[in-house]
């Protein structure tokens, strides 16, 4: 049995950045990794993405973007090359192509079955990511046979879709980015939107991320959020990063041909029914968005920024066609794909320790498991601020949880 104080499950953003953390601290340790460096973004994400948080933002501990286009958004390939010249700068003991099968818990700490070799240590940080398998609704049974069905994880660009008519359910980030993608290659689609986050690309001049930072939004900590719950689940901004900035709201797809519809209720007899409240759906989006710039607006005139930037402006309301459809068959030949951008959920299925909730999600303060001493979480959303949602967020995460368990170990050996 091999022996080593640490273990990090994952060689991802998170899983680097906390061994960057443990190495500052002289605590020995490994990360586990299924296939190579950035894994995920290698096999699981289509060639067009791209982050669309801008490059500026692209932190980790030890590691600022140091290239010549700050102000652009990083495509797939960009942050798999990134990640892993951040594990040569981290000088991160990765072992690639190594699947964990069983975490559990002993009387000295945890011992971690991966591949043929078992593994003893005294801490495990989980560092898997929130975007393991895609969260499919169970209403996904009800498809006609006829329908291709796709995932963002098996989509990788139109050439696979058949031809015909291409129905995508979500509206966050992935859903409007695929929507214009594959519209753009020829198809029809059709969006349903559901809850929906409307941000602008840019506002007075500067990316919208910028004043999410300025104004200390990412900062806020999940200690002083009043409903943690929801803002762990909150629908990502329908942002994407594009070569120029670029708006992707349901205004700008509508103009460009795609048709919306409500939320996608259920599918009986082949028959997709969707919610009737689009409208109110989007009048809440854009109020919460007014909000929000308003917000912007005054923190720009109490830090004297007002007379500096661009005069203030309001984006036009969300348009909703008063004729959109309740109904669609799915049987009838004009949708022949359907596309489930309907979010995502981590994979923790090896973990044989009792530290899960009702809905089946870890239990943690922070990231620390509390109820397992030793075991931490890493690289989930507003794990311990808002901004854990995104790639710098490791930066201040990894440094809390490995003063943590630097701390948790001292303590063991007293």
């Amino acid at each position: 049995m091999m022996q080593t104080t640490a273990v990090v499950i994952g060689a991802g953003h998170a899983g680097l950045a906390m061994s960057r953390r443990l190495t500052e601290r002289s605590i020995d340790h490994v990360v586990l990794e299924r296939g190579e460096v950035a894994n995920s973004w290698r096999t699981q994400r289509w060639p067009s993405l791209r982050l669309f948080t801008p490059n500026w933002l692209t932190r980790l501990p030890g590691y600022d973007y140091a290239g010549d286009d700050p102000r652009g958004y990083m495509p797939a390939a960009g942050v798999v090359a990134t990640l892993t010249r951040y594990a040569r700068l981290a000088a991160a003991p990765v072992c690639t192509a190594t699947t964990v099968h069983t975490v559990r818990t002993t009387p000295g700490g945890f011992e971690i079955q991966a591949n043929d070799e078992m593994l003893h240590a005294r801490a495990v940080v989980l560092a898997t990511g929130a975007c393991a398998r895609p969260a499919i609704p169970a209403v996904t049974g009800a498809v006609p046979r006829s329908i291709t069905t796709l995932t963002p994880l098996t989509y990788h660009d139109p050439s696979q879709l058949p031809d015909g008519g291409v129905l995508v359910v979500g509206a966050s980030a992935t859903g409007v980015q695929l929507a214009g993608e594959i519209h753009r290659s020829g198809r029809p689609v059709t969006l349903a939107v559901g809850e929906h986050v409307r941000l602008p690309r840019r506002y007075r001049g500067r990316d919208i991320f910028w004043w999410l930072e300025i104004m200390g939004v990412l900062a806020e900590r999940y200690d002083q959020i009043d409903d943690l719950t929801r803002a762990r689940h909150l629908p990502s901004p329908q942002l994407t990063g594009t070569p120029e900035p670029a708006a992707t709201d349901l205004n700008t797809l509508t103009a460009q041909g795609i048709r919306l519809v409500g939320r996608l209720g259920r599918i009986s007899d082949g028959v997709a029914q969707f919610s009737g409240s689009l409208r109110n759906t989007c009048t809440l989006a854009d109020l919460k968005m007014n909000r929000f710039l308003a917000r912007a607006d005054n923190w720009a005139n109490a830090h004297g920024l007002g007379d500096e930037l661009p005069p203030a402006h309001r984006l036009s309301p969300t348009q909703v066609d008063p004729l959109t459809p309740l109904e669609l068959d799915l049987t009838s030949g004009e949708i022949t794909t359907l596309l489930w951008a309907t979010g995502f959920r981590p994979d923790h299925s090896w973990l044989d320790i009792p530290v899960r909730d009702h809905a089946g999600h870890i239990r943690h303060d922070g990231g620390v498991v509390t109820s397992a001493p030793g075991l931490y979480l890493l690289g989930m959303p507003v794990l311990r601020t808002r901004a854990s949602t995104y790639i710098h967020g490791a930066v201040t995460d990894s440094e809390a949880l490995g003063a943590h368990l630097h701390s948790f170990l001292n303590s063991q050996l007293r």
